[in-house]
């Protein structure tokens, strides 16, 4: 399901809650990678929140109410941000 996904499926619920390992997150950023013809445009998505104590990088199980529950690569950039990139 992941391989489907576009900036656009992420831009559509943008400053709407999910969830990493049941802790409350909010999609802050999608934004999209300039790329080479053909081929999946890349892009990235960050989340704001989670626990006081950043979670480490690894892949995590991304909830959301309507998309489901997602595998997803997650890398802290901040204290309380978590960025994610689609290739």
């Amino acid at each position: 399901m992941l391989e489907d996904m576009t900036a656009e499926t992420f831009i559509a619920h943008l400053h709407e809650q999910f969830h990493v390992d049941s802790h409350p997150v909010e999609l802050i950023e999608v934004t999209e990678i300039p790329r080479e013809p053909g081929g999946r445009a890349p892009f990235s998505i960050v989340f704001q929140g989670g626990p006081s104590r950043p979670l480490p990088q690894r892949i995590y199980t991304v909830e959301h109410a309507e998309l489901g529950a997602l595998e997803i690569f997650l890398v802290p950039i901040a204290a309380d941000r978590y960025e994610a990139v689609f290739t």
